[in-house]
């Protein structure tokens, strides 16, 4: 390896871009490391050149993402956490379907990581005519090798963004993912790898990483729900969920800028599930903008409950830092601030007291 070039990890975890296609549909194969250098070695000579040599890893178990469990976070941090030091960078080859679920969750597990962590995937397999794989590995590539970006971020269509921002928007088209709350960090322009100034989390992350890899075997799979309000929901539907033993914590996705039903009957199933200790928290169904929890009469009773705002967090953003702080040896008290106080760029507001 030249020590004049830059060495990435990357990180092979399963999903589209590395599937073939069969008699039965899109499977799986186990050889990507092999096809991803030789497609890699097919781009013309000025792109290859500027491409970084790079370390192949792959997950013990590869496998499609929407099987994809917090445990399965857990384990990837690890791998990263470990390897990462030998490395300028890591690009994360993950399939899209919860790829900004994991890069939301690895960014709260990694915060500090003083180097990009970058995760793409793509809507097609790699040897597909036509694919957006290689173009999306390419790019990330490039990104992960530029030290001033020190977080994890999404690579995909030609642009980054923040992974606790990012949602995929799209279930067909290769421009499939969104930051609908915050701006791009970067977008990739006539094969150049383009940094936005001013965005990246750099100027925050000072000192030593402080990763916080928790475990997460203490919660049961399912222990955090996430409950979408509709017109006519009742108070015993919440109650099944919420009152659960096996529950910890719950987002709710409720109305405009915080509003929910005003229903006694619901208000009281929130109260005692938060009055339990499970940490609940709310967002706006609407996917721009953020949630003001009591700006209106009929969000008053989030607050007497107890509830915690979201902001204007998406929904792969809150729930994988409940579950992540779920997951941490802390009090309630000390859960309740750190939920309200922005960790890594999740949320735009600044730490609300709601005591």
């Amino acid at each position: 390896m030249s020590s004049t070039r830059a060495s990435l990890l990357v990180i092979y975890t399963g999903g589209t871009l590395g599937m073939v296609d069969s008699p039965q549909g899109l499977i799986p194969r186990h050889d990507f490391e092999a096809r991803l250098r030789h497609a890699l070695a097919a781009l013309p000579p000025a792109r290859r050149a500027a491409l970084p040599d790079f370390h192949f890893l792959a997950t013990a178990r590869p496998i499609d993402s929407s099987a994809a469990t917090p445990s399965d976070w857990r384990d990837l941090a690890g791998l990263v956490a470990e390897h990462y030091p030998a490395h300028d960078g890591v690009v994360i080859l993950h399939g899209t379907d919860t790829l900004a679920w994991t890069a939301s969750s690895l960014a709260y597990q990694l915060q500090g990581i003083d180097r990009p962590v970058i995760l793409t995937g793509a809507m097609e397999p790699l040897e597909r005519t036509g694919s957006d794989a290689l173009g999306n590995i390419e790019a990330a590539m490039r990104f992960a090798t530029d030290a001033r970006l020190q977080e994890v971020a999404l690579c995909f269509a030609g642009r980054l963004l923040r992974g606790v921002r990012s949602r995929k928007w799209q279930a067909r088209h290769a421009d499939a993912f969104t930051s609908p709350n915050h701006p791009p960090l970067g977008e990739f322009v006539d094969d150049d790898a383009v940094l936005f100034p001013g965005r990246g989390l750099e100027r925050h992350q000072r000192g030593a990483p402080r990763f916080e890899l928790p475990d997460v075997s203490g919660l049961a799979e399912g222990s955090v729900p996430r409950l979408v309000l509709w017109p006519g929901i009742a108070a015993w539907q919440l109650e099944a969920w919420l009152l659960d033993d096996r529950v910890r914590g719950a987002l709710l996705e409720v109305w405009g800028g915080g509003n929910l039903p005003e229903d006694p009957a619901i208000m009281g199933v929130l109260a005692r599930a938060s009055g339990e200790g499970k940490l609940l928290a709310a967002i706006s169904q609407c996917p721009h903008g953020s949630i003001s929890i009591g700006a209106y009469a009929a969000g008053q009773g989030l607050l007497d409950a107890g509830v915690l705002s979201g902001d204007d967090m998406t929904p792969e953003a809150a729930v994988t830092k409940l579950v992540h702080l779920l997951a941490q040896p802390l009090d309630d008290a000390e859960r309740r601030r750190r939920f309200l106080t922005p960790l890594v760029g999740e949320r735009t507001a600044p730490p609300i007291r709601q005591d």
